[in-house]
């Protein structure tokens, strides 16, 4: 009898042990650096907030010094979630063999990227010719690749089309650097540029887009494949539930510049795949 006791001390004892440790469980999330750390954590506060309501536990935003820490950390278990871009994803599903893209925002199945120029006598990509150009980062789908692969398939060798090809890092560094002169020519994503526009920080008198490029996959939200399945499903449970009529959601998804969240997979993200290894970034 006592032995039975003492087993079933230790049973209620493990079970409160495994509740306390679960209780205490945190969600690390990331993003991808393509725009100021401070305007990353602004974005996710809210959403992070409505997270931890909805899953029952602590949720931190973990700031990453580059792209490719995004990456490593996912394939190390440091972090447990993050915002990627579509060439991202490809690299972290590549290196992982099994992260698992939940959501994306219904505008990243026809995404698009923006050239813009502070020269009124730029019309098209051809009056840059010879002229001074920036990406965002390398590893930017929407800064860099898919902009590289539709101008390659047009006939245009960036490095040999330009005086200069310049990577300002973040998509708001490539309209600062347009605007100031510092390039003659930028290429960012069609996103960033509206959010600047509505928010008053690019002088549209000044800074002009000229072309668009046609849409592609971009953006989503990715969770390492080790997660629990079950928390990756109420994840994405508590992602496709925002509503846009509700006004604290509502507030939720303008800042993610979001209409709603859908379903995404894999398969949608092997047309960058395609782009990538075309443009000699994967091997």
């Amino acid at each position: 009898m006592f032995k039975r006791s003492l087993a079933f001390a230790a049973g209620i004892a493990l079970s409160l042990s495994a509740v306390i440790s679960q209780a205490a469980e945190t969600l690390k999330v990331s993003a991808i650096p393509d725009e100021a750390p401070t305007e990353l954590l602004r974005k996710f506060k809210p959403l992070g907030a409505y997270l931890e309501k909805e899953l029952g536990m602590k949720v931190e935003f973990v700031p990453v010094a580059d792209y490719a820490a995004v990456v490593e950390s996912l394939a190390a278990d440091r972090l447990d979630m993050a915002w990627l871009g579509g060439f991202t994803f490809v690299q972290t599903r590549l290196k992982t063999g099994n992260a698992i893209p939940l959501v994306q925002r219904e505008q990243d199945e026809k995404f698009t990227s923006k050239f813009i120029s502070a020269d009124p006598a730029v019309k098209s990509l051809q009056d840059l010719k010879g002229k001074t150009f920036a990406f965002g980062s390398v590893s930017s789908t929407s800064g860099s690749l898919m902009p590289r692969y539709f101008m390659q398939k047009d006939g245009i060798v960036p490095e040999q089309f330009f005086s200069r090809v310049a990577y300002s890092g973040a998509h708001d560094a490539t309209v600062a650097w347009v605007q100031a002169g510092k390039v003659d020519g930028g290429v960012l994503n069609a996103s960033v540029w509206q959010k600047l526009v509505d928010a008053g920080k690019v002088d549209t008198a000044k800074v002009k887009v000229f072309a668009t490029t046609p849409t592609y996959y971009d953006y989503n939200w990715t969770v390492r494949g080790t997660l629990d399945p079950a928390l990756a499903e109420k994840i994405k449970k508590a992602f496709l539930a925002l509503d846009p009529a509700n006004p604290e959601h509502k507030a939720i998804l303008d800042l993610q510049a979001a209409s709603r969240f859908i379903e995404t997979k894999p398969e949608n993200y092997k047309g960058i795949e395609e782009a990538a290894r075309s443009a000699g970034l994967l091997k």
